[in-house]
């Protein structure tokens, strides 16, 4: 079922940023000082062109990409909730032009073969990755909800590199189980899924100890979506049950001896981690 394309709402810092400089630029009268007119309005004008900037300036994304973003915005989300867990399923969900660039990079730099993704919504990042990797590469995807599973298994089918991604839909958690069981390992891990769940991935990918146990290889790297969670880390007042778990997943990794990490102001922010 499709509906009309609505605009994408604001989710990230940037773009929140940007829409209330914007607004407040729409309020300003007579009474404002021009001067003090002027720096907002430069202001606005700065952080409203920032995003579309930065995707002028980033390779496009692939014919396939462009089809399964667009069928990801004329899906009607409304009231749409997400198979065993308490979260709306939206558009915004979807990793979008740049981050799957910067994904797909990673890809390439790291050399990778074998990719875990947890937490696949309709496939956008997923696609991305897999376009990156050899023609004997491997992507697992991880997902909860069978529906939006059915919908990103008939996009990667109208692609060439479609064929890389292996699906599968259970908890998360259950997944990475029966992968460490069959003895599996992966040179790059995206997680984006459930916020309070991410602690947990984390120790699942790396092990027990200090060795190279778990799912991630060694040398190998995990990205974390969503670590700026619109701001609600550092922004006062109360926050959601996603900013609390974000901050708290934030400062457990600051504090985790066993990595490495940098946070990386790309969309809704992106820590890259690694086992140290």
């Amino acid at each position: 079922m499709t509906t009309p394309v609505r605009p994408a709402r604001p989710v990230t810092p940037a773009g929140i940023l940007a829409h209330e400089l914007d607004e407040l630029s729409r309020l300003l009268d007579d009474t404002v000082h021009p001067a003090t007119a002027a720096r907002l309005r430069r202001a606005a004008a700065l952080a409203t062109g920032l995003d579309p900037y930065v995707g002028r300036c980033t390779t496009p994304e692939s014919p396939a990409l462009a089809a399964l973003a667009q069928r990801t915005r004329e899906r009607d989300w409304d009231g749409r909730r997400g198979d065993g867990v308490v979260v709306a399923l939206e558009q915004e969900m979807l990793s979008g032009h740049v981050e799957g660039q910067l994904l797909r990079f990673l890809v390439h730099a790291t050399r990778a073969r074998r990719v875990l993704e947890i937490g696949m919504f309709t496939g956008y990042s997923a696609l991305a990755m897999a376009e990156a990797l050899p023609a004997d590469g491997e992507l697992v995807a991880c997902e909860i909800d069978a529906d939006v599973a059915r919908l990103a298994r008939e996009c990667f089918a109208a692609s060439p590199s479609g064929g890389r991604i292996s699906v599968r839909v259970a908890p998360a958690l259950d997944t990475l189980r029966e992968l460490a069981a069959e003895g599996a390992r992966f040179d790059l891990v995206f997680v984006d899924a459930d916020k309070a769940g991410y602690a947990d991935y984390l120790d699942a990918l790396l092990g027990p100890g200090t060795d190279d146990s778990g799912l991630l290889a060694p040398g190998g790297i995990v990205a974390v979506d969503n670590t700026l969670m619109q701001g609600e880390p550092w922004l006062p007042g109360p926050r959601t049950g996603n900013g609390d778990a974000i901050a708290a997943f934030n400062l457990s990794v600051a504090r985790d001896a066993r990595v490495e990490q940098v946070l990386l102001p790309v969309r809704d922010g992106l820590t890259l981690i690694r086992r140290v």
